[in-house]
């Protein structure tokens, strides 16, 4: 393989704040932090990570990428994560969606799907 996804770069307003979130969703920890920069992962050596980077703009529209996640328990996982400070968010997904769709405490989309086999399931 000749290149290989290293990390999601985010960028955010309180990048501790953001990594914690992330880290306690993702059940990753902090592997880096410093004012520039906060890097998040499952360990050093597993990629790719989380990478939050400091900015002064608010977020003001709709993001062009976002994180799907899948749980082995929708419903469960969805409020485990509201407990930890996300929100739902409505962007059009129909009541008849498969999905919850959330936004973190900075308010980027993401999405929590049924559970999944495999990236075609």
């Amino acid at each position: 393989m000749a290149v290989r996804m290293y990390h999601l770069a985010v960028d955010a307003h309180d990048i501790s704040a953001q990594a914690r979130f992330w880290a306690a969703v993702l059940d990753w920890k902090v592997l880096y932090e410093d004012e520039h920069e906060v890097v998040i992962g499952a360990d050093e050596h597993a990629l790719p990570g989380m990478c939050f980077l400091p900015v002064p703009e608010s977020k003001t529209v709709k993001n062009r990428l976002h994180i799907d996640l899948s749980p082995d328990d929708r419903d469960a996982e969805v409020e485990r994560i509201l407990a930890l400070g996300a929100t739902r968010i409505d962007v059009g997904q129909g009541e008849d969606a498969t999905w919850v769709t959330l936004a973190d405490p900075e308010g980027n989309e993401f999405c929590v799907l049924r559970p999944k086999r495999s990236l075609t399931d």
